[in-house]
């Protein structure tokens, strides 16, 4: 059985003494016998107050243990986290072993009185990690019980509770059946404004206006416009809903909503201004700029996949990488263009003009696209562009390796957040189910019982220790009758 060693203390003539103190403690059957000195080393833990409370012999010690008796003290707790908060006592430092759940030894060192800065470094990060994910289950599952329950709008104004049911209606899909329905209409009309927008730019498909300019078909013109329209109504009815405007219009999502909708009525615009501005060559180059805008609604489809958020959140994870990974290629393209342009120069049909032009090469090389446009065409050349090969092949798969690290981290994260967070519900349901199921019981047994003695007598009496169950006098049938 595993226990510390008794501590004695010698006298100076060599024989032991024996009025060193000690108590017996009992840990979920692991019996401990613990010296008080020890404990008191760190006077603000449990132990140590029940070590000097049992010393001066005090007569309530419920509120320290679990009970005690025969000169014992119990605790129904974990003895292998014990073990471990008591390294506290002797080294004054805590290791958290494996095996053992985070968030209980959390519960374990508040119950014996033992503060967190006490574990060593490596314990703490994984006691924050554990901190972190319990927040994040709990604001899943608060997101979740929101979603599931019932608009209230009791208390509200009839403008607030419009606000409140909108909001409910185009932000959350899982909150009604009305709610879904719009969220699979919007990613259906996501997809079919991005066909359209793809298929008028096929020559075939195109028609021409009246100055012999290719232009969309009238059928996807009107595709299109039907998807812009749905698009502005639900950008405005969010904007309506939203508890906070300045924070609805400046969230990354919501500006890529703008800028899909933004424009199809700027070309609307300048369509109504007049054809002879549209002739203007600056006016038409702004054009085109506004209608590459279009592919921004592509990106509308991040608010409807989770798959999509989970790429972004684990790109985000991984600015470091992909920090270090454009370092790495910005040194080796500006190294090997400049040698590329070096060692070119001596050939007479060189394709390597400059340093700025042989950067496009090293690129493409490093990249491993190799498009053949340009290529070095001497001996020293080609060996320099087999090196930048090599490292470039290098150089991008060292932070591949961390980056789908961090993917797989986030996706993992995500799927166990949804179902611990699916879990508590259910265990919520349960005990709603469980407590009904009691307090209705409760009711029958009392509907029962008040029935017979309403027939007996008049008198009611309720007890002091259920004052909600009324409960019928004590008066027997005999002195009724």
């Amino acid at each position: 059985m595993w226990s510390f060693p008794r501590q004695r203390f010698v006298d100076c003539s060599g024989s032991e003494a024996s009025g060193d103190v000690e108590i017996v403690v009992n840990i979920g059957g692991l019996r401990q016998v613990l010296s008080v000195d020890i404990l008191s080393r760190y006077p603000d833990t449990r132990l140590a107050e029940l070590a000097s409370l049992a010393a001066g012999n005090a007569e309530d010690l419920s509120e320290l243990c679990d009970d005690y008796g025969g000169g014992e003290f119990y605790f129904d707790r974990d003895p292998d986290a014990f073990k471990c908060i008591m390294e506290v006592y002797y080294y004054g430092e805590i290791h958290m072993k494996r095996g053992i759940c985070p968030a209980c030894f959390m519960d374990e060192m508040e119950f014996w009185g033992v503060e967190e800065d006490f574990l060593d470094e490596c314990c703490r990060a994984n006691l924050q990690e554990v901190k972190e994910e319990l927040a994040e289950i709990a604001e899943k599952v608060q997101s979740l019980l929101v979603a599931r329950e019932k608009v209230r709008t009791v208390g509200l104004s009839a403008w607030k509770g419009l606000q409140v049911r909108t909001w409910r209606l185009m932000e959350q899909p899982d909150s009604s059946v009305a709610a879904r329905i719009i969220a699979v209409i919007s990613f259906i009309l996501i997809l079919v404004s991005s066909v359209a927008l793809c298929a008028g730019t096929i020559p075939e498909l195109q028609t021409r206006d009246a100055q012999d300019n290719p232009t969309e078909p009238p059928a996807l013109v009107a595709i299109d416009t039907a998807c812009i329209i749905w698009f502005t109504v639900e950008y405005l009815l969010r904007l309506f809903a939203a508890p906070r405007k300045i924070r609805f219009l400046f969230s990354f999502m919501n500006i890529i909503d703008c800028l899909a909708i933004l424009p199809y009525f700027i070309l609307l615009t300048l369509n109504q201004l007049g054809s002879s501005l549209l002739e203007l060559s600056n006016v038409q180059q702004a054009v085109q700029a506004v209608r590459i805008l279009r592919v921004a609604r592509v990106l509308k489809l991040a608010r409807h996949s989770s798959g999509l958020q989970m790429l972004t959140f684990a790109l985000r994870s991984s600015c470091g990488e992909l920090a270090l990974l454009l370092m790495y290629m910005g040194v080796g393209i500006f190294l090997f263009s400049a040698l590329g342009y070096t060692l070119e120069q001596s050939h007479p049909e060189t394709l390597f003009t400059s340093i700025p032009q042989a950067f496009w090469w090293a690129i493409i090389t490093m990249t491993t696209v190799g498009y053949g446009d340009v290529y070095p065409k001497t001996t020293l050349g080609r060996c320099n562009a087999a090196v930048s090969f090599l490292c470039g092949v290098i150089a991008i798969a060292l932070p591949i390796h961390p980056i789908i690290n961090n993917f797989v981290v986030v996706y993992s994260k995500q799927q166990v957040l949804e179902t611990a967070a699916r879990h508590e519900i259910r265990l919520m349901e349960l005990r709603s189910r469980e407590f009904g199921a009691d307090t209705h019981a409760r009711k029958r047994t009392y509907s029962h019982t008040h029935t017979i003695y309403t027939a007996l007598s008049d008198t009611q009496i309720p007890l002091l220790e259920e004052p909600s169950i009324p409960t019928p006098s004590h008066t027997s049938p005999k002195e009724v009758f």
